[in-house]
């Protein structure tokens, strides 16, 4: 029976329907060998299946209860607890470990996933994969094609690093608390770095923010300032456009003509 109560303050809805988590561990299939980190293990719903099959697990957690929780339920050579807020936790430190093969998974707090996954986006060159459940709005926006109204920074910023694909809906009474919206799972698979051909990465980071700032402004206004509308035509991009209109490639071209 849990005896931990969800804190809204971090984000907890601890994840409880046992065939979605025999799902999600056989979506991730984990070798023994490997190095996987788990952000925010909660309850053990993943972590337990996951310690039984690794040689040694690494998990994120922000909640002293659970960090304390975990310390008494798992010996130091099966598991160990980073305490802490992954918002600002080195995830290259243990990338760099693992020699660039890190897998990272997590049921991450619907409340911050947005800035955690720009966070997680800079250590794409140094993982292997990413496996996360997020409220299924946002993994819509993370998957969305060009000319969808799901399309946005986020979409952007993901799509140029990773390749991404939704796995698998969940709906809210898989969760204890039961969340207010349906949930969905999520895989990122960085791209090789010989796929990354942005000159100026603040460039490209500026020019997409800008781009989305005022989205529904036309590209001759959102960019003005950075690119003006013969320049835009000579790219190949109609002024007229809004930035939902754009592919990753064309954010790309635009972003290296900065440079």
């Amino acid at each position: 029976m849990r005896t931990h109560v969800a804190r809204k303050r971090f984000g907890q809805n601890f994840l409880v329907d046992q065939q979605v988590i025999a799902a999600i561990i056989d979506q991730l299939a984990v070798q023994r060998d490997e190095t996987v980190v788990e952000i925010g293990p909660g309850l053990a719903a993943l972590t337990a299946p996951l310690s039984r099959r690794l040689d040694h697990l690494h998990v994120v957690e922000i909640d002293r209860d659970i960090v304390a929780r975990l310390a008494k339920s798992y010996p130091t050579e099966q598991l160990t607890v980073h305490a802490g807020d992954a918002l600002v936790f080195d995830f290259g430190r243990l990338a760099s470990a693992a020699g660039g093969q890190l897998r990272i998974v997590g049921n991450l707090p619907y409340n911050i996933s947005t800035p955690l996954l720009f966070h997680l986006a800079g250590y794409g060159t140094c993982v292997r994969d990413m496996h996360f459940m997020l409220q299924r709005e946002v993994v819509e926006r993370m998957v969305a094609e060009p000319g969808s109204g799901d399309v946005g920074r986020l979409t952007v910023m993901l799509q140029y690093r990773f390749v991404v694909e939704r796995l698998l809906d969940v709906p809210p009474e898989a969760f204890d608390p039961a969340p207010k919206v349906h949930s969905a799972l999520v895989r990122l698979i960085p791209r090789p770095p010989e796929a990354l051909s942005v000159v100026n990465e603040a460039h490209f980071a500026a020019l997409v923010a800008a781009a989305f700032r005022q989205r529904r402004k036309m590209l001759r206004n959102s960019l003005r300032g950075i690119l003006d509308e013969d320049q835009l035509a000579a790219l190949g991009v109609s002024p007229t456009c809004r930035a939902e209109e754009l592919s990753v490639a064309d954010y790309v071209r635009l972003a290296n003509t900065l440079t």
